[in-house]
């Protein structure tokens, strides 16, 4: 069941899954896949680089390291590696940097404040979009511009999936489901974070 277009205060929505976990230890653009990831409340996945209450990707600790963590947690739809195979590119679950990859769940449909259920404990907070920078482009040349794209009114279109934060500790593993509950209305869309 692909879940997309959703309506409705308060929704909770079952129907998606895992399909791979990811996590480094170190700042590299890849995530080695796991058999399995642990997030912490209010820090991110135990054991990656990018865990923290403040901001832990590079760029941003360069712009201001007292920011608050919202990318503790990147998720990407397994459609969009899909979407990149058509066009010619060889792309697998962490690969882009994610540490989860799901199926089955329109992510970039979500509005701000989405809480994603993944597994039997764990949740997540949805905060907003990825921003894809260069480095996409350094994994494989040309895939930014199959991430990032204007839609027909010349709005920026980005594809490199979400960003969330833990609220709930919990185990993932790869077939897990994915509950979605949805934010009070009026729901705010999903911004670059």
């Amino acid at each position: 069941m692909m879940i997309t277009g959703f309506s409705g205060e308060g929704s909770v929505i079952v129907g998606g899954k895992v399909t791979a976990v990811s996590r480094d230890d170190g700042h590299h653009f890849t995530k080695p896949v796991r058999d399995r990831i642990r997030l912490l409340t209010g820090l991110g996945v135990e054991g990656d680089a990018h865990l923290g209450v403040t901001v832990q990707h590079r760029s941003r600790v360069a712009q201001d390291p007292t920011q608050p963590n919202l990318r503790q947690v990147h998720l990407i739809h397994g459609e969009l590696h899909d979407e990149l195979r058509a066009a010619g590119y060889e792309v697998q679950p962490g690969e882009l940097g994610e540490n989860v990859t799901t199926r089955d769940i329109d992510l970039l449909a979500l509005p701000t404040g989405t809480r994603l259920g993944l597994g039997a404990h764990a949740v997540v907070e949805v905060t907003g979009l990825r921003n894809p920078c260069l480095q996409i482009d350094r994994f494989q040349q040309g895939v930014l511009k199959e991430v990032v794209g204007r839609d027909e009114a010349g709005n920026v279109i980005r594809k490199a999936g979400v960003m969330g934060i833990v609220l709930a500790d919990g185990d993932i593993r790869p077939g897990d489901p994915i509950t979605v509950e949805l934010p009070q209305e009026p729901y705010w869309p999903l911004r670059p974070v």
